[in-house]
């Protein structure tokens, strides 16, 4: 199988970077968005199953797991899984392109691990945690439990951004996903 890149963006919920990752992937067609596997219900209707994630029961899950099918996975809130199968990896690079993904901070620490040099992994970071809890709360989709324990995650998160090969500041839209395009750009010399 012919093997691409791997571009990694990760950050705290709400930092923007699926803001960012839809953007490129709507500039750049040599880019395909592995879509991650999770255990939590769809957010909306919006949210469609093999687009956005690929919905499984838990049980699913932890068998994927059993037979090796991720390249990573967490439980990242009690109860709740995501990971990366290998599968989506698989078809993007057999689809001639880089993958692209959108992932939290510690799958993609563990995704920077696995595919080493191949891979360019970006931290995207917000200003403070008053504009990150901005943020999470105009979304209006958590409640206020869930919320908090987003946030607490979110600070525990932030201390890893120096393990990551570059950070992006997410801040004036226009300026973040102008300087996104660059790092992808640079790091594939195209």
């Amino acid at each position: 199988m012919v093997q691409g890149k791997a571009i990694i963006f990760s950050a705290p919920s709400g930092s923007g970077k699926t803001t960012i990752v839809q953007h490129l992937l709507n500039k750049f067609d040599f880019l395909g968005f592995s879509v991650s596997a999770t255990t939590r219900p769809a957010r909306s209707e919006r949210e469609q199953d093999g687009r956005d994630y690929y919905f499984l029961t838990a049980d699913d899950f932890k068998s994927r797991i059993e037979r090796n099918e991720f390249i990573e996975w967490e439980e990242v809130y009690n109860g709740t899984y995501y990971g990366t199968l290998l599968s989506e990896v698989e078809r993007i690079w057999g689809e001639g392109r880089h993958v692209l993904f959108d992932v939290d901070v510690k799958g993609g620490l563990r995704l920077k691990n696995y595919f080493q040099d191949r891979a360019l992994a970006v931290f995207v970071r917000v200003v403070s945690m008053e504009e990150l809890e901005k943020r999470l709360r105009h979304r209006n989709t958590e409640s206020e439990v869930r919320l908090r324990e987003r946030l607490e995650k979110a600070a525990y998160e932030m201390s890893f951004e120096s393990q990551f090969d570059l950070s992006l500041l997410s801040s004036r839209l226009d300026y973040s996903l102008n300087q996104a395009e660059r790092l992808v750009l640079d790091f594939l010399n195209i």
